[in-house]
């Protein structure tokens, strides 16, 4: 544990997505900091393995199997939280369907693959705040951070469902600021640019990678770690009077 997110030894945090990709790195770094991570996943194996990933090194976790799109699911990952730690502290909305969308013109993208989207990534963030609120105002403190994505800046074409979803991040980010600060809850969002992770996307060339770092100020990929540190600090003490705002983790690619 690291004295500059002393804040956060003892707190519980949820990480939807927590299985893979930065949701993996976010639990682990929750974990090195002293927190409980829950990682609440619809992949159970990929859960699984994280929180063991996690009890190797002699801390604790906790994987619940987790549809974020299903409102049952999530009052049960919820439940089951509290019932183990008493709390539920963070919320870190990760999950989205991302990684198997094929790029394609919006005309082109089926209705059920748009709902898919949306249901995923606004209404699972919709859902998961909803159930954890409770619990934090009872402690009159809580954290949520909604993930966005620099996408959102440039409006990248034939991606359409998921740059309106990760749009859509923005204003329920602030939107839940507003009502939730009187409560001493903060909420947040983050804007990662294009990261590199273990998950493949096949949206996502090399030329598209080497384009991407050209452009930015610090010339290299984006990794997991680059964006953890971001979260350990909107979810820190540190960070108490800061609310409804969005952080742009790019490397200098896109100011806003």
């Amino acid at each position: 544990m690291t004295d500059t997110f002393s804040s956060l030894k003892d707190r519980v945090a949820i990480i939807t997505g927590g299985g893979q990709g930065i949701g993996r790195a976010y639990a682990h770094r929750f974990a090195a900091e002293g927190a409980i991570p829950v990682i609440a996943e619809i992949n159970t194996e990929a859960g699984q393995r994280v929180a063991g990933e996690i009890a190797q090194q002699g801390r604790d976790a906790l994987a619940v199997e987790t549809d974020v799109a299903d409102a049952e699911s999530v009052k049960n990952m919820v439940e089951t939280t509290v019932a183990r730690y008493g709390r539920a502290d963070i919320l870190v909305n990760n999950a989205a369907f991302f990684s198997k969308i094929e790029m394609r013109p919006f005309y082109e993208i089926p209705d059920e693959e748009w709902d898919l989207a949306l249901r995923v990534n606004v209404s699972g963030c919709f859902l998961c705040a909803k159930a954890v609120l409770p619990h934090m105002r009872a402690h009159e403190w809580g954290r949520i951070i909604n993930i966005s994505s620099t996408v959102m800046d440039f409006g990248r074409a034939h991606y359409l469902h998921y740059v309106t979803s990760k749009s859509a991040m923005m204003g329920m980010t602030r939107s839940m600021a507003r009502e939730l600060g009187e409560f001493g809850i903060t909420v947040n969002s983050v804007m990662p640019g294009l990261t590199i992770t273990e998950v493949p996307r096949d949206t996502n060339s090399e030329q598209h990678m080497q384009d991407t770092v050209a452009r930015q100020c610090i010339k290299r990929p984006e990794r997991p770690e680059d964006v953890v540190g971001a979260i350990m600090f909107l979810c820190s003490d540190s960070a108490a009077f800061i609310t409804g705002q969005s952080l742009v983790v790019d490397g200098g690619l896109y100011f806003r």
